[in-house]
């Protein structure tokens, strides 16, 4: 059996986001910002998914700009506040421990090039920050709040109501990373109080290379590209028409579906965290109940995910440690160390993420097969062993 778990890094295509796109490709090939009448069906196209994914967020289309991902709106977001915070003397930044380096790179370079101030605020075990700090971190000089709706790694969702509510009577700029909420929970920028909002096609089975950014009306939004007039003369370029019609066709699909597709995966969830918490030595990664309904993220003592990963991939089950943008590098996550991991088991992670495609028959495979090769895996690691033999000494 083939079992796709790494929802959380890509998706597949869906059908009608595919027929989508192939129908604009084929029939409205025109530039959206040409005069002529190929130009205007484009323009029309390419206003009806504006539309689209303005409705799914309970926005209005004149805040949706067309980005081509999750990376380059939240950069824009960030970078625009950061020069009109500078411009007014506030150069002062609150984000989390645990964000995508999307937002963390541009904080750090923001911090090292343009001497910002950053406050990165701590994670409970459970991968949540305290409200309290926020209130504490804020201070004249902010500029900017962003916090990430739920977390790429573990799934946490975090207090995004709340956070809102607090910056929008600080009158603080608030930018949401929510490029793995969108799709998979309700997201309502209206009632969260989201000044930016930053999402990916490819999340929630759209195409890659397409996202959006939501900017509420009235925010400033300064372009990164430099060229023409599009997206409102927010981001130039000519606008990706086949891909935003497919990921339009995408979020509308999903979100009309989760009322049906959250509670599926929610249940695959927990029987997979309930089986996998058999395993000796396992640690659930994230709160329990407040994550998304797709995440299971663990932690196995006495072993290295990389050798996981292949042996599972062996047996069929394709899943990650943690997130795709750092799947390279050779230290452990982040995310894992903020909530309190050491690094000997932070390095033996595994993350399986679910998408509406998932089957109760992958659940249950997998769930026969990880454990077998957890048991494998340490029977030949000797810092498995040591770990047995401390705690015979200790049972002496």
């Amino acid at each position: 059996m083939q079992v796709y778990f790494d929802n959380a890094a890509t998706t597949k295509l869906s059908a009608r986001a595919r027929e989508s796109m192939l129908r604009v490709s084929d029939d409205i090939f025109g530039n959206p910002s040409s005069l002529h009448a190929f130009g205007q069906a484009a323009s029309s196209e390419l206003q009806r998914a504006r539309e689209t994914v303005a409705r799914c967020l309970n926005a209005a289309p004149r805040e949706i700009y067309f980005t081509s991902g999750g990376t380059e709106a939240d950069n824009q977001a960030i970078f625009t506040c950061a020069e009109i915070g500078a411009a007014k003397g506030k150069k002062h930044i609150v984000s989390t421990a645990i964000e995508h380096h999307a937002v963390l790179h541009c904080l750090e370079q923001l911090e090292k090039e343009r001497g910002f101030r950053i406050t990165l605020l701590p994670v409970d075990e459970s991968g949540v920050i305290k409200l309290q700090d926020l209130e504490a971190a804020v201070c004249d000089e902010t500029c900017l709040v962003t916090v990430m709706f739920a977390n790429n790694e573990i799934g946490t969702i975090q207090p995004v109501e709340a956070v809102g509510r607090f910056c929008r009577g600080k009158k603080i700029p608030f930018h949401c990373d929510a490029v793995q909420a969108v799709g998979h929970v309700p997201v309502d920028v209206k009632a969260l109080s989201i000044d930016y909002l930053s999402l990916s096609g490819h999340k929630f089975h759209g195409p890659k290379g397409v996202g959006a950014l939501y900017a509420r009306q009235g925010m400033p939004l300064r372009s990164l590209l430099l060229g023409g007039a599009q997206e409102r003369n927010r981001r130039a370029g000519t606008e990706n028409l086949p891909a935003i019609a497919g990921m339009a066709a995408a979020l509308e699909e999903a979100v009309s579906e989760l009322g049906e597709v959250g509670p599926r995966l929610t249940g695959y969830r927990e029987k997979l965290i309930n089986g996998l918490l058999n395993v000796q030595r396992s640690h659930l990664n994230g709160d329990r109940a407040r994550r998304l309904p797709g995440n299971v993220n663990f932690c196995f003592e006495g072993l290295e995910g990389e050798s996981l990963l292949l042996l599972l991939d062996h047996r069929g089950v394709a899943a990650s440690s943690g997130s795709a943008c750092t799947s390279g590098s050779l230290d452990p996550s982040h995310v894992l160390l903020a909530l309190g991991r050491p690094h000997e088991i932070a390095h033996g992670s595994l993350r399986l993420t679910l998408s509406r495609y998932t089957t109760q028959e992958e659940v249950d495979y997998t769930l026969a097969v990880i454990p077998a090769v957890v048991d494998y895996l340490r029977d030949i690691s000797p810092v498995w062993e040591r770990i047995m033999r401390e705690e015979q000494e200790k049972a002496q």
